[in-house]
């Protein structure tokens, strides 16, 4: 391999040259040159290696349909980029390049040292070994993931930042080729605003081959390309992939916008690359064609390669891939491609399967040699191929048959073309199936979908000029679609053909014949599934893995299909083409997040209290984006020690807690008792102001949704609690049905959550301390009792207190507005000094409720809970005189029957063992099938010992008798089943001291 002389129309900066590091190696290209274009011209081999038996591979393509080359840049840093295709990525100064795989190195495989073993490792090989015995899958997994041929995940955070943008236009055209430009230019003329993508660096696609040999394709294309950048109305995105296309013409697209500069020079102002959404009234889709490979024994070896590729770098980049070339095929593009290469002072062999008609006698005169109704074989080689071995071939049928061996040629540059295949994936995107032309040996877009055009190779128009026309009439099809006038009229232009003769598989040697390169698919695979009784073609793809690497089979899918069908007989179109689905090529995750990552993603929120619990040395954690104090530590406590203090002064003395993050909505109207009867599941026609109500809500099909308490301000006024998570899921839920259901209630909703803080202040001295701090309120229990709310002065500041509790102590939450909320609690800790008062967090609330039995929606629910099962029937109203939402479901068979899961508390026989929560629960010790599972698990202080709250199936009728744990840790612990009520049944501590 060697670097040429300057070509035409290379795309390389001879000035500018650039180094890059492969695996502690210096090499060095230029400015312009992929990763991959630079690695050919220093000679580097193998890039990779295979996924199952660990083959030395080398670079096939060169664009993004490159199976084998696969590459981690930047390993180990803030810029690591995993499975990047060598030719897609652009070489910039200083790059650092490893392989993708390679175990535990490139050079030594292990893999490929157990060539002995490989016949065992057939299609099917993982289902079959990897099942059994069950307990040893951990073992696998640890091997299997060591032995996989892909980068590792980067373990630093991402340097870089990404962003989307989104688009409307009128026509979106995909592909900058010759169709593409020649589509855009002649849409944008007609009036239309047009955005044009491309994933290459610069607009040409293919075309670029053909400038540097014909004249007046070179004019054409710079022409264009001036008028396009001349054109207000067209947005040209180069770097940008297509990688999806939805219904109603939703284009999807990533734009490497730093990815080719060096990591010294790109703007961190500036996102690495960007998501475009793109939303287009007409869609043109210039996507163009991959080449297929010919199917031989060895035919992975490195020095094979597409002949599309070879012509690429040949022109692109000045690269020529080497100097004893065979060029083998089955269409006319390969004697284009010879006729090059002479030019550049190679003579090629020419390889054609066919009888072809074509007048050869030049090229034979210039040196080249051509073998017709010929076939490659067999390659020959270790490291790279050296050889190949031909014979002449005959078709009888649809059966190719070898007439007669006939040479070794010596090589060191197999170039191969077994027709092409039109880009369809964005095309059935949306649903359409393409379908199989044999005039072509191609499955063709269905483009069935309206709104949508193809043009250019896509539509198999293998030369410049008749892609150039194609564009222009699909243009003229989408501006007809908007009602606009082409400037200038464009026929529908005729196909020429590149006389590609059929599918050739010889079965000669099957098990060496790879169809997908990544994952190590080859013929005999497919004739084994099929043998294993596996017909459809999906079916067969994921049982050998076809199409299962990162390239999603661009090279090797249609090969398989087309092995398939010799093997059953099936023609290709019968068999059809397995489902394509985005993604196009791999996206990274940075893009699809964009600008939604971290706090911008899931914001924090705080209460007003957050810098009193920080300086007290509180332990955070997030519920419902709030950070909330999980637990107080003094001195080195953990926080099971931290708890148990916590839990201790709740229920002995005094205690304080935020509980400024529960969601509230204020409700007004003269129809806002009405709306709560609809949408609780209990009654509110008697709740006179100055009265609190618990209040359950319920969806259609009559499962919990949220709970929380709601005071009644006045006829008219209600403040609605809910759960901290659930506050925005519950306000939607009112707006809604409100909005579609019930527009004659006179009643609006607002969110009030952050406009108030609540300090709760809990436990048998509470009453004193509130006495203390507010003088005009009477806190005695005849005059304020449980469930009522006053409105007052505490600490000099208008406060609404609501004597509720979900600890089951006496307990009162002081509402102020959120900007007295620090003072309060800083007062209200102070004060409480007289008594001791300790502040707790999230734990300790858990606890204390668990204690008493209260539940935790989400928690103790899981959408598949009614109030009766769990225990709460006493709060679902039936008489109603409008249904609350999800009465109707309630009366359903399924939700009336006995034997559902329903909420109980548990019990362990050994009293210091705390069950892990979603630990499962069986009826007998050897039983297997599920009984229920464990919901909220503590170790409660006040009564030392474990306790817990599960659903179990027909729990209520099994309490006081014992059922069985099933940790994952493999024992099997015996629990009784009790109700969930565990302290203070009687309601005496809700009083407090008097």
């Amino acid at each position: 391999m060697k670097r040429l002389p300057p070509q035409p129309c290379e795309r390389i900066n001879r000035k500018q040259r650039l180094s890059f590091k492969w695996h502690g190696r210096w090499y060095s290209g230029f400015a312009g040159d992929t990763l991959a274009s630079a690695m050919l011209v220093n000679d580097v081999t193998p890039v990779a290696r295979s996924f199952k038996y660990g083959r030395r591979r080398g670079i096939m393509a060169a664009g993004v349909e490159e199976p084998n080359a696969l590459v981690t840049l930047e390993s180990g840093s803030h810029h690591h980029t995993p499975n990047v295709r060598a030719t897609d990525a652009e070489l910039y100064e200083e790059m650092q390049v490893q392989a993708a795989s390679g175990v535990p190195s490139l050079e030594h495989d292990i893999r490929a040292w157990l060539k002995p073993l490989h016949r065992f490792m057939s299609a099917g090989f993982y289902y079959k070994t990897f099942k059994a015995p069950k307990n040893w899958w951990p073992w696998y997994e640890k091997g299997l993931r060591r032995f996989s041929g892909f980068s590792a995940a980067p373990s630093e955070p991402d340097a870089e930042h990404y962003d989307h943008q989104y688009h409307h236009a009128d026509i979106a055209v995909v592909g900058a080729g010759p169709a593409g430009m020649a589509a855009a230019l002649a849409a944008a003329q007609g009036g239309a605003r047009v955005i044009l993508l491309d994933e290459r660096p610069a607009p040409g696609g293919e075309m670029v081959s053909d400038c540097a040999t014909d004249q007046q394709a070179r004019q054409w294309f710079e022409a264009t390309r001036q008028a396009l950048e001349t054109q207000a109305n067209v947005s040209i995105l180069t770097r940008t992939t297509a990688y999806a296309l939805h219904d109603y013409n939703l284009l999807l697209a990533l734009e490497r916008r730093q990815d080719h500069l060096a990591l010294k020079a790109r703007n961190p102002q500036h996102s690495r690359q960007r998501s475009h959404r793109i939303r287009a009234r007409q869609v043109i889709l210039a996507t163009g064609s991959h080449e297929r490979p010919l199917l031989f024994a060895n035919n992975d070896l490195s020095g094979i390669m597409l002949a599309s590729a070879v012509r690429r770098y040949l022109h692109e980049y000045a690269v020529l891939c080497g100097d004893e070339v065979v060029i083998a095929g089955n269409n006319d593009s390969i004697y284009v491609l010879a006729s090059e290469l002479l030019n550049a002072g190679v003579r090629p062999v020419v390889v054609d399967s066919r009888d072809s008609s074509l007048d050869t006698a030049a090229l034979q005169q210039r040196g080249a040699v051509v073998r017709t109704n010929h076939a490659i074989i067999e390659a020959v080689g270790s490291s790279r191929v050296t050889a190949v071995r031909i014979a002449e071939i005959r078709q009888t049928g649809n059966r190719w048959d070898i007439v007669s061996l006939k040479e070794t040629l010596p090589c060191n540059l197999v170039a191969l073309s077994g027709g092409f295949s039109p880009v369809v994936h964005l095309d059935c995107h949306t649903g359409s199936r393409p379908v199989f032309s044999g005039e072509f040996q191609a499955f063709m877009p269905a483009c069935d979908r309206p709104n949508r055009f193809v043009a250019g190779s896509v539509n198999a128009h293998p030369d410049w000029a008749g892609c150039r026309d194609d564009g222009m009439h699909a243009a003229a099809s989408a501006l007809a679609a908007l009602a606009l006038t082409p400037s200038s009229p464009a026929e529908k232009p005729r196909r020429k053909s590149l006389g590609t003769g059929p599918f050739l598989y010889l079965s000669h040697k099957p098990d060496k014949v790879f169809l997908d390169m990544q994952n190590d698919v080859k013929a005999s695979d497919i004739a084994q599934a099929i043998a294993e009784n596996y017909r459809s073609i999906e079916h067969i793809k994921r049982y050998t893995a076809l199409g299962f690497g990162t390239d999603q089979g661009k090279t090797g899918n249609v090969n398989g299909i087309a092995v398939a069908s010799a093997v059953t007989g099936i023609p290709m179109e019968q068999i059809g083409t397995t489902t394509f689905r985005p993604m196009y090529t791999p996206v990274t995750m940075g893009a699809l997040a964009g600008e939604e990552t971290g706090l911008l993603y899931d914001p924090q929120r705080f209460t007003p209290m957050q810098h009193s619990h920080v300086q007290a040395g509180a332990q955070f954690e997030v519920v419902g984006q709030w950070m909330r104090p999980w637990y107080f530590p003094q001195g080195d406590e953990d926080l099971h020690t931290a708890v148990a203090r916590e839990c201790q002064a709740a229920r002995q003395s005094l205690a304080m807690m935020d509980a400024s993050t529960l969601g509230k909505i204020d409700i007004q109207g003269p129809d806002a008792r009405e709306l709560l009867a609809r949408v609780y599941t209990n009654a509110w026609a008697k709740l006179a102001p100055g009265k609190c109500r618990y209040g359950l809500m319920c969806d259609e099909n009559g499962m919990i949704i949220d709970d929380g308490v709601t005071a009644c301000v006045s006829d008219t006024h209600f403040i609605m609690t809910t759960t901290t998570g659930g506050a925005a899921r519950v306000y939607a839920h009112l707006e809604r049905w409100h909005q579609t259901e019930w527009p004659e209630l006179r009643v609006c909703f607002t969110s009030v959550t952050d406009h108030w803080s609540t300090t709760a202040v809990v436990g048998p001295k509470a009453r004193r301390l509130m006495e203390k701090i507010c003088s005009d309120i009477d806190f005695s229990v005849e005059a304020f009792p449980f469930m009522d709310w006053r409105e007052g002065t505490v600490l000099g500041v208008p406060a609404r207190v609501m004597r509720i509790s979900f600890s089951g102590e006496l307990s009162y939450e002081i509402n102020v507005q959120a900007n007295y909320g620090r003072y309060i609690w800083d007062q209200v800790h102070e004060i409480g000094q007289a008594w001791n008062i300790t502040p707790y967090g999230t734990e300790s609330m858990h606890v204390l409720r668990a204690e008493k039995g209260y539940i935790i929606v989400g928690q103790d629910t899981d959408g598949s809970i009614t109030p009766h099962d769990a225990g709460m029937g006493w709060a679902v109203a039936r008489n109603k005189p409008y249904p609350f939402i999800g009465l109707r479901s309630l009366s359903r068979s399924d939700t009336a029957r006995a034997d559902r899961k329903q909420l109980v508390g548990l019990l362990t026989a050994d009293p210091d063992t705390v069950l892990p929560e979603g630990c499962q629960l069986v009826r007998h010790p050897e039983d297997s099938a599920m009984l229920g599972h464990v919901t909220s698990s503590y170790h409660s202080p006040t009564l030392q010992r474990s306790i817990a709250m599960a659903v179990v199936r027909n729990g209520f009728a099994l309490q006081g008798e014992t059922i069985y744990a099933r940790p994952v840790s493999g024992e099997t612990l015996p629990v009784l089943i009790r109700d969930t009520n565990f302290y203070d049944a009687g309601k005496e501590q809700l009083d407090g001291e008097r």
